[in-house]
């Protein structure tokens, strides 16, 4: 008879936004990390597993955790290109600040130069 023992570790969780410690029963770190990355994705872990002890208090259930995660409701085409063009207006927005920054700071670079001759 095989005697398997899984031990308790404890991670923090990223889920929809929020931060939440979950339990999860493994044989390693590793495997419960594994298993937490399947659960929740890839960057959903926000502090590796660790076995857990007495101290660790405040945590919830992997099934807990997998119940608060709801589904996110598709876009439509048209709400899709609105999204896109936010998405564009903001980053030609960030570019546009970047490169009057750019400018300013080139420009007192100049006159600091002129300045000092």
């Amino acid at each position: 008879m095989l005697n398997i023992c899984m031990n308790k570790y404890i991670a923090t969780v990223r889920i929809r936004g929020t931060s939440v410690k979950t339990v999860v029963f493994a044989d390693s770190t590793t495997h419960a990390r594994l298993i937490l990355q399947y659960q929740f994705g890839m960057d959903s872990i926000s502090s590796s597993p660790s076995l857990l002890t007495q101290e660790h208090r405040g945590y919830i259930s992997l099934e807990e955790a997998i119940a608060k995660i709801q589904p996110i409701k598709p876009l439509t085409p048209e709400q899709g290109r609105i999204e896109a063009l936010k998405r564009q207006k903001e980053t030609a927005a960030k570019a546009l600040k970047a490169e009057r920054d750019r400018q300013r700071v080139s420009k007192a670079q100049k006159t600091l130069f002129n300045l000092s001759r």
